[in-house]
């Protein structure tokens, strides 16, 4: 049952700026699935001002009233049933238009600077625009480019122009750093917005809150406590419909390089001087980043692992296609749709820390947490009841990112009764039941921010290319060596038996979500 919202469409101090939100790529799977209905979201929470419009820009020759009519029919099937309210998505979706263009055609800027023109002229919008690329990756650039062709990206004191930019950000280092210098031909590096969605994820950002705003926590969280940390991001589902992407990237590309170094990153960092300060918080993500020991070709071959699904079957019995199986795939692919990666960290308080990061698809559960094992207790007073066991449990502390959200703390207790027996127990704490479940997607903080000029959870020009040159000898080493085993793991599993090799310790495993 989805919890009641509360909404105080009159307070004006939390609603962000009035502004034109312009989406390229208005007719594409993320607008439909998650940033309409993000922004209906923000509206329905009363966190969009009433002076805020849209305008799709697609490839599609629609006229405004026919993409409303697109998206209205669309958007029950990405909004809950409890929450959608008729009155209030008309009243929203009047006030979006559509122009039908060719990214790469400076004719279609040239329009688009007249219909936002025609828009500021009748409405109140403050010249903020913000413009979204929501569109195939070779995009960000001509569009940056054009955009500033056009005269669109030049602020003012009262006038604020900005561009968020969907993920993956280049496929290599070379190519990142090549994107961020097109970006700043046109944009000044505040106005740009680097998008992760993990990084809009409730536990994502309450990691830092966690750590640093409790003071049992932040003194136990180094070296001298913890044991080692994992971070699993699992989904369940195959490839799907993104062969053509897919082939290309590959799991170190579209995940480790993005969502699982930017978790690493939010778990790891020092404290920044201020939280009120996007750019401390930036700097210090991008510092562990670049602490974080380098591999050699030879490390390559031993601490990153690769895999690929294999057929398999679901609890069901379902049958499950290998990857080269799956419509419009290689037959021959080298394509990794796991990698699983040991890294450590050249830094005072991680000293001597193993991190453990995998992902894979085909795995038996769609699931993303932080595993933090903490080290042993000592177990002398124990010895008589542990019956020959080495060691008391590890504490663990589990952060739940999706689809639970929470915190998780496995801890040792002792059984009722005379005897000395421990067992470990939980003590769990879920989002949902405490504070309810808010409607989102994922991008409603991100969208927010970025209206409102808050560049905390967004990504840096450094912080990208320093995710980059982690990755960068990997990917060297891989088109060097292609694999010579794929497929290596059947579906519905938890991935290669490599994987496990990467534990130096017997008392060392996966911790596999439950």
């Amino acid at each position: 049952m989805t919890a009641a919202i509360e909404i105080n469409q009159d307070d004006e101090h939390v609603k962000a700026p009035k502004s034109i939100i312009i989406i390229f790529g208005a007719t594409g799977d993320l607008t439909k699935r998650k940033l309409i209905p993000a922004l209906y979201h923000l509206v329905l929470q009363g966190l969009l001002s009433s002076h805020t419009y849209m305008i799709g820009v697609g490839k599609p020759e629609l006229d405004s009233d026919a993409y409303r009519e697109r998206i209205s029919s669309e958007i029950e099937n990405f909004i809950d049933p409890d929450i959608f309210n008729p009155d209030l998505w008309q009243k929203q979706i009047s006030k979006a238009h559509y122009l039908s263009g060719n990214f790469k055609d400076e004719n279609t800027y040239i329009r688009l600077k007249a219909l936002i023109e025609e828009i500021d002229n009748l409405s109140e919008t403050n010249d903020n625009y913000l413009f979204y690329c929501a569109t195939p990756p070779s995009y960000f650039g001509e569009i940056a480019t054009q955009l500033g062709k056009a005269g669109l990206t030049k602020e003012s004191q009262e006038a604020a122009r900005r561009i968020i930019v969907e993920k993956p950000f280049g496929t290599d280092l070379a190519s990142a750093h090549q994107l961020n210098k097109t970006l700043h031909k046109s944009f000044k590096e505040h106005q740009i917005y680097r998008i992760d969605h993990y990084l809009g994820k409730e536990t994502v950002q309450n990691i830092m809150a966690y750590r640093f705003g409790n003071g049992t926590i932040e003194p136990i969280w180094n070296h001298r406590y913890i044991d080692h940390i994992q971070i699993t991001v699992a989904e369940s589902l195959g490839v799907e419909n993104r062969a053509s992407y897919y082939e290309e990237a590959g799991a170190m590309r579209d995940m480790i390089a993005n969502h699982l170094l930017a978790l690493l990153s939010v778990i790891t960092m020092e404290p920044p001087h201020s939280f009120d300060d996007a750019d401390a918080i930036r700097d210090e993500q991008t510092k562990i980043l670049s602490s974080i020991q380098k591999y050699s070709p030879e490390e390559v071959l031993k601490y990153a692992i690769r895999g690929q699904y294999d057929e398999g079957a679901t609890e069901s019995g379902e049958n499950l296609l290998a990857y080269r199986d799956e419509k419009n795939i290689d037959k021959y692919s080298s394509t990794e749709t796991y990698v699983a990666m040991k890294l450590m960290i050249d830094s005072w308080r991680w000293s001597g820390v193993p991190f453990y990061l995998r992902t894979g698809k085909r795995m038996p559960a769609r699931c993303t947490e932080v595993v933090i094992q903490y080290k042993y207790a000592p177990s002398l007073m124990f010895q008589k009841s542990m019956d020959k066991v080495k060691h008391l449990p590890a504490n663990k502390l589990i952060l739940r990112i999706q689809p639970n959200e929470g915190i998780c703390l496995e801890f040792n207790a002792k059984k009722p009764g005379t005897l000395q027996e421990l067992s470990t127990v939980n003590m769990d704490f879920q989002y949902s039941e405490h504070f309810g479940n808010a409607p989102s997607t994922g991008y409603e903080t991100l969208i927010y921010d970025c209206l409102c000029g808050d560049a905390t959870l967004f990504k840096s020009a450094d912080n990208i290319e320093a995710g980059w040159e982690i990755v960068q000898p990997i990917l060297d080493i891989w088109e060097a060596l292609p694999p010579r085993n794929f497929p290596n793991y059947r579906s519905n599993t938890w991935g290669p038996e490599e994987a496990d090799k990467l534990f130096d310790r017997n008392d060392r495993c996966w911790q596999n979500p439950q």
